[in-house]
């Protein structure tokens, strides 16, 4: 039985750097990915397929702004749904190379095959060619998560699918429904619209994305109704069952999904997409063996170290719950393994950038006015609309916006929220000066290449001290 310093349980964000800290500690370690190709969700289902996908249907219009113009929304639905997946695919594949190349060169071994722990220092493996079993010192469990599926809700993978059957659909649906304004479900919704799919988006609540700024998302809900999507906020829906397309219909296989709200309403479409919420991956992991129990939603609990109950396990990524991003997740791996081995490195900064890569794409770090104003603190807000800058006239982008919060008294920089072009790489420039708690003053005074996006920030700072000035 071959015996591992670590290991890692899941080749998502979270385990693959996890492993290759570890190799760079002298540690030998492997990972057990149930997959025959590595990167987990976040390569193969989630987040580079999406992103990917998204940027294949801009390009597809001839149009790489975040914000297509109705021409290029015009074009793009000319271009051919299987070219769009090509291209992305070619992007899954390059990645998933680049993964397999650095686990590689740093000594890392992969199994394939699906883990189950026979006791809290020992893994049974099923894989492709038989059985093994592996021991190790310690273990780190980054399964991830995988799409709520409710059994009222009748998934058949091809009409009503989640976010994993959606990037391999076999044909664009003329319409379709898609359930749940969240990030995922916000996200390809603005993305079939801009393909022509003639696309509903059905939320509970009455706006998308509640987390978010409240000014960014009324931003975000016109445009996206601009561009040809229907809301239905505030609604619920109560059924959902495949139908016999009528005459007339445009489904393409004869079949329609329809939904039944809870306001009485019902709706029909080519396909549903069910977009709430994510299960953690934990099923048939043997976590009873090692001590160990998830919730009712499959997560597993750590402390501030990542460690479960169990101390020689931990836990890291998606399955550990919020915030449940691709980019945390890498540093939650990699701080988890410094501190099983004893290694100094710093804790995960408080200021985590969020990106919505929706069409327009949105981004954001620190405070939302709706937070400053329940908390009682006072602030001000400056604002940068991209038409105003150069650069945005050249990009052709004339909804961007950059909007910086202000404290009234010290001036402190308290968030950054973007929505427009380049909105998830521009807004790590506020990450950095709320992290070197810079003051709107250091904008001020700051010299930008010219013509930049990052122009924004200067002149949202100019808008905010002229408010707290009274000019």
């Amino acid at each position: 039985m071959n015996h591992y310093d670590l290991c890692i349980i899941g080749s998502g964000p979270a385990g693959t750097r996890a492993a290759i800290q570890a190799a760079k500690l002298g540690k030998r370690a492997c990972i057990v990915e149930r997959k025959t190709v590595v990167g987990g969700a976040g390569v193969n289902t989630g987040t580079i397929p999406s992103k990917a996908l998204r940027e294949a249907i801009l390009r597809a219009g001839g149009h790489v702004s975040a914000t297509p113009l109705v021409q290029d929304f015009l074009e793009a639905r000319n271009a051919t749904f299987r070219a769009i997946q090509a291209a992305a695919d070619r992007v899954i594949e390059a990645e998933i190379r680049i993964l397999q190349q650095q686990l590689s060169s740093n000594g890392v071994s992969v199994i394939t095959g699906h883990a189950r722990f026979a006791d809290p220092h020992t893994v049974e493996i099923a894989g492709p060619t038989g059985s093994q079993r592996i021991a190790a010192d310690h273990f780190i469990i980054a399964v991830g998560t995988v799409p709520a599926r409710p059994p009222s809700i009748p998934f058949d993978d091809r009409t009503v699918v989640t976010s994993d059957e959606l990037v391999r659909l076999p044909f664009l649906p003329h319409s379709m429904l898609v359930v749940g304004g969240g990030v995922i479900g916000v996200e390809y919704a603005s993305m079939l619209s801009a393909l022509g799919v003639k696309v509903t988006l059905i939320e509970g609540r009455t706006r998308l994305l509640d987390f978010a700024d409240g000014e960014i998302i009324e931003a975000l809900q016109y445009h996206l109704r601009q561009n040809g999507l229907t809301l239905r906020l505030g609604e619920k829906v109560v059924s959902v069952r495949t139908i016999e397309a009528p005459p007339g219909a445009r489904s393409a296989d004869r079949v329609m999904v329809e939904a039944v709200l809870e306001s009485g309403k019902t709706l029909r479409a080519d396909c549903l997409l069910y977009a709430i919420g994510r299960q953690g991956a934990t099923d048939d992991l043997g976590l009873e063996h090692a001590g160990l129990k998830p919730d009712s939603r499959g997560r597993i609990a750590v402390d501030e170290h990542y460690r479960t109950p169990v101390p020689h396990i931990y836990a890291c990524g998606d399955v550990i719950g919020f915030p449940a991003l691709a980019s945390t997740s890498m540093e939650q791996g990699r701080l988890a393994v410094c501190q099983m081995f004893g290694e100094r490195c710093d804790v995960v900064s408080g200021h985590l950038p969020y990106g919505i890569y929706a069409i327009p794409e949105i981004s954001m770090v620190g405070w939302t006015e709706e937070a400053l104003t329940e908390q009682e603190i006072p602030y001000e807000s400056g604002v940068a609309q991209y038409r105003e800058i150069a650069r945005g006239q050249l990009l052709g982008d004339e909804i961007g916006m950059l909007k910086m919060l202000i404290h009234q008294d010290s001036r402190a920089i308290l968030g950054v929220h973007i929505i427009g072009t380049g909105a998830t790489e521009l807004v790590h420039i506020g990450q950095c000066a709320m992290a070197f708690n810079a003051t709107a003053d250091y904008f001020v005074n700051a010299v930008f290449n010219y013509p930049t996006l990052a122009e924004c920030y200067k002149v949202a700072a100019h808008n905010g001290i002229n408010k707290l000035r009274g000019v």
